[in-house]
């Protein structure tokens, strides 16, 4: 990182009775990003020398997490808005760590109007000011203008395709920053990756620098799935991670069944080098893991790399793994299989009213650590987001508990007919969790 002397270097007068400190202002210059071609492949430049981003997607405000990120040898992080950029910023720059800066630009999917001019012209304001706010912080490294703005759905649940008024709004920010931010590439992310909308999008927003897809079970395909765009520009992924809640299979009655922490981890491991390994097309210049932090979308569990209580699971080690060649020191407890009275959730379990009910979860622990078990039961989501809005924390529900021992629990289950998730949290004692949950039906078929 390059610093500009505004005034003189800080000085030190000794006098006979005291040290006196003369004061300055040092200011850091901007960081000056761009891609390049070479011998077929494309390069992300970071004031001039090669910087292949190791990044995660850093949700909520949990500043602590950042050293950790640093340690496993990640180099970015990504947001989805503006929202406490000033001390993201901040600690980015403490740590060294580059910041490709989110815009909040609105979705259909969520009811913004593209026909309405003056909304439209509002929001481009909006933007206009974050732009000058940041554009010259030194720690950052892009602009993410629009996050999933193809995600729309038609009534039978397939995709449809959005106002093209969308993708004129997005051009319109990427002009305007390329004319006030020569310095920073500009691009917006994709849900999913597919051929037809990215190529409607680009006839709309053809300078945009590099093309962003989030992508889940699919990211295994990435290398192929470039081919098939068949567009010659960088590709990024700015998101990757968990199995998607919509990839995975169901109960009878709708509600999606996640994998256990340490088949999740392994999957996840599988589809980073799949994704990635030998950048194959040369079209790849970074990737964003999703998620460095924690959020309720399904489960309290299905998506975050750090539980709830800020400890951080199986993912974050793979991590570690893939980008410094080794797991760190302590690596989480792994989850690989959750039972409820002898069954796997795809059998779609049914019980009755205070039926008396064994769950029993599989765990080992890489370092051998003795293991404390937690367990939690909580009603279904009752509203579901979509396009990963808001989703509220389902209720927590009292655990009529008969007896337990570890990786054991047998209780009562609740009097009332509906849908339930029970829930084991497995902590090694030295700050690492693993978890599994389970969700069943009480009351008939």
């Amino acid at each position: 990182m390059k610093f500009k002397p505004v005034t003189a270097a800080l000085i030190y007068a000794l006098s006979a009775s005291s040290l006196t400190a003369i004061s300055t202002t040092v200011q850091a210059e901007p960081a000056h990003v761009g891609i390049v071609k070479k011998d077929g492949a494309y390069q992300l430049l970071l004031d001039g020398e090669p910087f292949n981003v190791k990044g995660v997607g850093f949700g909520g405000s949990n500043l602590d997490t950042l050293p950790l990120l640093k340690e496993i040898g990640g180099n970015s992080v990504r947001t989805w808005s503006a929202d406490n950029a000033d001390a993201l910023l901040e600690r980015a720059a403490e740590l060294g760590i580059m910041v490709a800066l989110g815009f909040d630009t609105k979705k259909e999917l969520h009811g913004f109007d593209y026909d309405n001019e003056l909304a439209v012209a509002e929001q481009l304001a909006r933007l206009k000011t974050t732009v000058q706010k940041y554009k010259d912080h030194p720690n950052l490294l892009a602009w993410v203008v629009a996050n999933e703005p193809n995600l729309l759905f038609n009534d039978d649940g397939s995709l449809k395709e959005v106002n093209p008024k969308v993708y004129v709004a997005i051009n319109e920010m990427i002009e305007y920053i390329h004319k006030e931010d020569p310095s920073h590439p500009v691009t917006y992310s994709f849900a999913g990756a597919s051929k037809e909308q990215i190529h409607t999008a680009l006839k709309y927003t053809p300078s945009v620098d590099f093309i962003s897809v989030q992508l889940y079970a699919d990211v295994a395909n990435l290398p192929a799935i470039i081919e098939h765009v068949g567009v010659d520009k960088p590709f990024m992924v700015t998101e990757y991670g968990a199995i998607g809640h919509w990839e995975q299979p169901a109960t009878l009655w709708g509600r999606e069944i996640e994998e256990p922490s340490g088949v999740k981890a392994k999957t996840f491991s599988e589809r980073m080098h799949s994704a990635f390994d030998g950048n194959p097309t040369g079209q790849v210049i970074g990737s964003y893991a999703f998620l460095w932090g924690q959020k309720q979308e399904r489960t309290p569990t299905w998506y975050g790399m750090f539980n709830p209580d800020g400890k951080p699971n199986a993912r974050v080690d793979e991590l570690a793994r893939y980008w410094s060649g080794e797991y760190p020191q302590n690596r989480a407890p792994l989850a690989s299989r959750i039972l409820l009275n002898g069954q796997q959730a795809q059998s779609s379990v049914y019980t009755q009213p205070g039926q008396t009910l064994t769950v029993e979860v599989d765990v080992t622990d890489p370092d051998g650590d003795s293991l404390r078990y937690e367990w939690q039961l909580l009603h279904e989501v009752a509203e579901r987001s979509q396009g990963g809005a808001f989703e509220a924390k389902p209720e927590v529900v009292t655990l009529n508990v008969i007896n337990q021992s570890p990786g054991k629990l047998v209780f009562s289950a609740p009097e009332t007919t509906g849908e339930y998730r029970v829930f084991a949290y497995i902590f090694d004692g030295q700050g690492k969790v693993g978890n599994a949950n389970f969700p069943f039906y009480v009351g008939d078929k």
